[in-house]
């Protein structure tokens, strides 16, 4: 009788272990998807105080450069195009990511732009109200910067664990997918040319 409890029981403490193991990587790896998620909203959160500052500034342009309409159009239109282009966290795909960093950097030219038009205007650049939204502005775009960097970060330390043995094997099992990265923009990789002539 014991050798019958025994070919039992050996079966039944392998499957409480088998299932407090899959649940313990199942419940690691769904807490660090929610951690992606987390640091893909507090990007989200820096671009949009980012597209929240652009009206002001824009308006505050407005008032001094008032033929400069085609740069100030751009902004407002690239502005548009980056608030209508969003990721589902769920689906961070290579892909998706590409055309939102497109559509970020298609604003940040146009910011640009608008930063240079500035140049030709000294009493804009005295205007006590354009240089507090350009410090902001400044603050957010080194905001941005950080959370990029912190969401890499975490969806670098997510990728790994769902991609090692044998957490890979459960992960395909459980649908958890790979995060795609913030890459550099293109031509980040050159330095400026710089000509004082």
């Amino acid at each position: 009788m014991s050798k019958k409890i025994l070919w039992i029981a050996i079966p039944v403490i392998l499957i409480i272990f088998l299932f407090v193991g899959m649940r313990g990587l199942y419940n690691n790896m769904v807490t660090q998807d929610e951690s992606v998620k987390k640091a893909w909203s507090d990007v989200e959160n820096q671009y949009q105080r980012r597209l929240d500052l652009i009206p002001n500034l824009v308006n505050t342009v407005k008032e001094y450069a008032t033929h400069e309409r085609e740069t100030l159009e751009g902004v407002v239109n690239a502005r548009a195009r980056a608030t209508q282009t969003t990721v589902n966290p769920e689906n961070l795909t290579e892909e998706s990511m590409r055309q939102f960093q497109q559509t970020q950097s298609e604003l940040s030219s146009a910011l640009s732009r608008l930063m240079v038009v500035v140049e030709r205007y000294p009493d804009l650049k005295a205007n006590e109200s354009f240089r507090v939204l350009q410090a902001q502005l400044e603050g957010t775009e080194n905001r941005i910067a950080v959370e990029r960097r912190r969401f890499n970060e975490v969806a670098q330390q997510y990728n790994t664990y769902i991609r090692s043995f044998p957490n890979t094997i459960f992960a395909g099992m459980f649908g958890f997918q790979p995060k795609a990265y913030f890459a550099a923009d293109a031509g980040a990789e050159r330095a400026p040319v710089v000509d004082f002539s």
